[in-house]
């Protein structure tokens, strides 16, 4: 007996580019969050960042069913949705995409935030003394200088979605191929009463989740202690 089944192979490659796609928008759209959050003087500031910690004390259940109210056909955003002529959300990989990028958020965003507000303001007086503009210190001076918090941030996005059940359960069901991911399939083979493909399946995560922490170990640049 082969020890993955290909409905196990296809949950695997399903997490996997769930995970990917995932960890890239929440990097590309979690980054000038967190430059704004580091260093905003709003007074929306601490509520905007209480709101993207939010996911790590709410349960996911709960996260996953005011998703599904929102996005389903009498929601808020499934009505905006419906009126634009698009596919609904629930259900569907893009929502996966969508729930998992909310429930993960916090795990990029205050990485990538502590990174800017430890580089501190000199580093970028400087640049701007030299002639550099905004963005030219944000590329050249901020991001090379917060780079083990991007890191950070990418590996513990990806794992974290890697490990997803609640939020996947409320928002994406158990649909082969389309919802189905590891999480789903360890829970129907435990279900089923079939420990040893669980068990496979568990381990798939764990080396997974231990990869991912030793790359962030070793991608993360050393620091040097003088005597």
């Amino acid at each position: 007996m082969a020890l993955l089944s290909d409905q196990d192979l296809q949950a695997l490659a399903l997490t996997l580019r769930l995970a990917g796609v995932v960890t890239a928008f929440l990097l590309s759209l979690g980054t000038p969050l967190a430059w704004w959050l580091a260093h905003a003087t709003s007074r929306w500031r601490r509520p905007i960042a209480a709101v993207v910690a939010l996911p790590l004390v709410l349960p996911p259940t709960v996260l996953g069913f005011y998703l599904l109210m929102m996005l389903g056909p009498d929601g808020v955003v499934g009505r905006t949705i419906a009126a634009l002529g698009l596919a609904a959300l629930p259900f569907t990989f893009k929502g996966l995409v969508v729930a998992s990028m909310l429930y993960s958020l916090p795990f990029v965003v205050q990485p990538l935030t502590n990174a800017f507000e430890s580089i501190g303001d000199r580093p970028l007086e400087v640049a701007a003394c030299l002639g550099a503009g905004p963005m030219d210190r944000f590329f050249t001076v901020a991001l090379p200088l917060a780079w083990p918090g991007v890191v950070t941030a990418a590996v513990l996005g990806f794992a974290h979605t890697v490990g997803e059940f609640g939020v996947v359960l409320m928002i994406g069901g158990n649909i082969p191929g389309q919802t189905r991911v590891l999480s789903m399939r360890i829970y129907d083979h435990v279900q089923a009463g079939e420990y040893h493909q669980a068990n496979v399946l568990s381990l798939c995560l764990l080396v997974v989740s231990f990869a991912a922490l030793l790359a962030m170990s070793l991608l993360r640049p050393r620091r040097y202690v003088r005597d």
